[in-house]
C-alpha cells in the first residue's frame, strides 16, 4: 500500500511517488526575453479585484508582461511562454506588511509551470495560446488566445537606451516592493466552499544584460461565453479597467532565478 513519506515533496497524482529531482535542476531560467507594460488605472475599479487584508498602492499601477522562457532548468532545457497581469499593492495582515505586485491572472501555454505554480505557490495560472514575440522595424508584438479567440495584444516601439534617472527610478521603485503576491485559492469538492484560503508571497530574482525603454500599449478583446467559456469574465474584467496614462515601457533580455533559499515562497498572514 502506497504511503505518503512527510519528508518529501508530491503533486498529483501522488501515488507514483514524489516529484522527481535531478542535480541538473534548478530555478534558473536562463534565457528570458519579456516586455512589460505598465499604465495607471482607476484605483477604485481595481480595488474590487483585491481580496481582503490587500489595498490598492498609493498609484495605481497595472503592469502587463511577456516573457518568453527558453533554457530552463527545472524543465530539462525546455520552455514556454506566458502573460501575467498584476497591480500595485499594500498588503498589512496580522504579522506581514508588504508592498508589492499582486497577481491578477497569469496564462501561460503549457501545462507543467502552471500546475505547480498554482499549487505550490498559489499563482492564479490559467491556460492560453501564446505567440513567440515578432520583432518588425523596431516593433514588438505578441498576443494570446484561447479557443481560437484573441484574448489581447502586446505591443511596446519606440525604444531606446534608459536614462540614469530611469534606471536610478526602477532600481528604488523594485527595492520597496520586491515582492510579489497572490491569494493561493482552492475550493472545496464540487466547487463549492474552500479547501485551501491563504495568501502568498514567491520571491525571485531578475539579472539584466539588455534594458530598453519604449512606448507600450495592451489592446484587450470583449468575449462572450460561447468565445471562451472558462475566462471570458477574467478577460472582460481586466479590459473594463481604465487606462488613465501608459507608462514607459520595457523589453528586456536576461534571466530569473526562481529558488532563493533565503526567501523561499511562503504564506503571509
Amino acid at each position: 500500500m502506497f504511503e505518503l513519506d512527510p519528508h518529501s515533496s508530491y503533486m498529483m497524482p501522488a501515488h507514483f511517488g514524489p516529484r522527481p529531482l535531478s542535480p541538473k535542476a534548478s530555478g534558473w531560467y536562463r534565457d528570458v526575453t519579456s516586455m512589460v507594460v505598465p499604465f495607471i488605472t482607476d484605483a477604485k475599479k481595481l480595488s474590487a479585484y483585491l481580496p481582503r487584508q490587500f489595498s490598492v498602492a498609493e498609484e495605481a499601477v497595472v503592469t502587463v508582461t511577456y516573457a518568453c522562457n527558453r533554457n530552463i532548468d527545472w524543465l530539462a532545457g525546455h520552455g514556454y511562454n506566458l502573460i501575467a497581469v498584476s497591480a500595485a499593492v499594500d498588503y498589512a495582515g496580522e504579522e506581514d506588511t508588504l508592498s508589492g505586485n499582486y497577481a491578477l491572472v497569469m496564462w501561460e501555454n503549457l501545462a507543467d509551470p502552471i500546475l505547480t505554480g498554482r499549487e505550490l505557490q498559489g499563482i492564479p495560472k490559467i491556460y492560453a495560446d501564446i505567440q513567440d514575440h515578432s520583432v518588425i522595424a523596431g516593433h514588438w508584438h505578441s498576443s494570446a488566445s484561447h479557443f481560437g479567440n484573441k484574448i489581447l495584444d502586446i505591443d511596446v516601439s519606440d525604444l531606446r537606451e534608459p536614462s540614469p534617472e530611469e534606471i536610478q527610478a526602477y532600481a528604488d521603485k523594485t527595492a520597496r516592493g520586491d515582492h510579489p503576491l497572490a491569494w493561493r485559492y482552492f475550493p472545496g469538492i464540487s466547487g463549492f466552499g474552500h479547501g485551501v484560503s491563504e495568501h502568498t508571497t514567491f520571491p525571485s530574482e531578475n539579472i539584466l544584460f539588455e534594458v530598453q525603454v519604449g512606448t507600450g500599449h495592451v489592446n484587450w478583446q470583449q468575449l462572450i461565453w460561447e468565445q471562451n467559456p472558462t475566462q471570458f469574465h477574467i478577460v472582460n474584467a481586466l479590459a473594463g479597467l481604465p487606462v488613465l496614462e501608459w507608462l514607459p515601457a520595457i523589453v528586456a533580455k536576461g534571466s530569473t532565478n526562481l529558488i532563493i533559499p533565503e526567501r523561499l515562497p511562503r504564506v503571509i498572514r
